[in-house]
């Protein structure tokens, strides 16, 4: 079945989704008119985001059956408003944005925060909103999950998909359907047939979501027509769903994130991004927004930088009744540890800063994973930072070096980004037990290896206490 394309620019839909929203939380819409929440992970990277915004552009009010509903888009950011902060906290966002509409000129930083302020919708941002609301009585919303497959609070009660959001306790959330290329977390419970479950290995899940609207119907392929088979909005679409997916598998270049979907996807959007307009470059437009990812760590403070890109989990540990949950935080950087340490104004300062994170998150257990290319020879590497103030961490952290430290191909530190403050780093990181500070450092030499791989490994041995 062929359901006809959405008639409205990326900029209406934004709008038009957000004016629902507001009618749905001030208490005027029915059940039947209420939205679905398409809700990206609390990294809120750029493929996260992008996976949210497309499947909602092309689910909104086309779904199949008793889902034909609004979809609103939200950026998983608790404190973090869209605006001026979305705008320095996420710039390779806004320039994949500005390029795929063709806008990237003649805009001021007012004007981008502006607009982001009046298209898009943060987790703060909905929280915000609720306190305003004369009443405070609970939400009950459903949702679809792109670019993850468990929300963090679990419902108390014993349904299985549903729960609610770190600084969105008032809403109750239940998972209808799910996008995505992570491990499977087993949250969900079966989901209606008129909703995707797609949980599989991906490069990017813009891939995913991709393959799945065409499968749904509710994105065909290019005709062979010329320019009037794809509309100009949809040409944004398709340039927009391209960045995510060229940026997490290196425009296509890393043999170990690329899969056939991603191959798919590409070969789906490339014929609808250069309708009308052939010198359209897919390796320029990555090269830019690779660019302004890199470049954006510069503006930021140092807990900034580890909450970037932050994910954590909590895993209760096998062997022990009654005992608490460890908490891991896992933060993932495109810049090296000499890199940050600098930032920071020496390993020391560095590791104050970790503490503070820890703290204030109450971690029992920190992992900072980064990737980039090295100074001397341009190759792309990897570190990987243990830390922990507790007991706990420590025989949890012992059980994933001894589990997992062939697997990533942990090995001794040394500096891969230039040699500024290695001796410092050394004694102060690579293998340090101050009091209550546990701290290890090492080289990560199977790159092949993200968080993706990372997260299951670390979480099984906190489980194994």
């Amino acid at each position: 079945m062929k359901i006809p394309l959405p008639d409205h620019g990326l900029h209406q839909f934004l709008k038009t989704a957000l004016q629902v929203h507001h009618r749905f939380i001030s208490g005027g819409l029915s059940r039947a008119e209420s939205p679905i929440y398409v809700i990206g992970n609390p990294s809120a990277d750029l493929d996260s985001i992008i996976s949210a915004l497309v499947y909602s552009y092309f689910a909104n009010n086309r779904a199949l059956r008793d889902y034909q509903r609004p979809h609103v888009p939200i950026i998983n950011l608790d404190n973090v408003l869209a605006g001026s902060e979305l705008r320095r906290l996420r710039p390779e966002f806004v320039k994949a944005l500005q390029l795929a509409t063709e806008n990237a000129r003649n805009t001021s930083e007012a004007e981008e925060s502006s607009m982001l302020k009046e298209h898009f919708l943060t987790v703060a941002d909905f929280a915000a909103q609720l306190q305003q609301r004369p009443s405070r009585r609970p939400i009950q919303a459903e949702s679809v999950l792109v670019d993850w497959n468990a929300l963090p609070i679990r419902s108390s009660d014993t349904r299985r998909g549903t729960g609610s959001l770190p600084g969105l306790s008032a809403v109750e959330f239940t998972v209808v359907g799910c996008i995505d290329h992570h491990a499977n977390e087993k949250f969900l419970s079966s989901i209606s047939e008129a909703q995707p479950l797609v949980v599989e290995p991906a490069g990017s899940c813009t891939s995913l979501v991709v393959r799945t609207l065409e499968e749904l119907s509710l994105w065909q392929k290019a005709n062979t027509g010329g320019s009037k088979s794809v509309s100009a909005s949809e040409k944004q679409i398709a340039k927009l769903a391209m960045a995510p997916i060229l940026i997490d598998t290196a425009n296509l270049t890393s043999k170990d994130k690329v899969t056939k979907f991603d191959i798919s996807a590409y070969d789906f959007l490339l014929p609808k991004a250069t309708t009308g307009d052939s010198s359209w470059d897919s390796s320029r437009f990555y090269t830019a927004i690779h660019e302004t990812k890199q470049n954006s760590l510069e503006l930021l403070t140092v807990d900034e930088v580890l909450d970037r890109d932050y994910k954590e989990w909590a895993e209760k540990p096998s062997r022990t009744v009654d005992q608490a949950p460890v908490q891991i935080g896992i933060c993932s950087m495109v810049k090296s540890i000499p890199w940050v340490v600098r930032k920071a104004g020496g390993s020391a300062a560095f590791l104050d800063s970790l503490k503070q994170f820890a703290l204030h998150r109450k971690l029992d257990i920190v992992l900072v994973m980064t990737a980039f290319s090295s100074a001397k020879e341009g190759q792309f590497s990897r570190e990987l930072l243990a830390y922990t103030l507790n007991d706990r961490g420590v025989n949890a952290l012992k059980s994933f070096i001894s589990q997992a430290s062939s697997q990533l191909g942990l090995g001794e530190w040394f500096p891969l980004d230039g040699d500024d403050h290695a001796q410092d780093i050394k004694s102060r990181l690579q293998s340090s037990e101050d009091g209550a500070l546990w701290t290890r450092l090492w080289v990560q030499t199977n790159v092949a290896k993200s968080r993706k791989q990372l997260a299951p490994l670390v979480r099984d041995a906190a489980a194994s206490l």
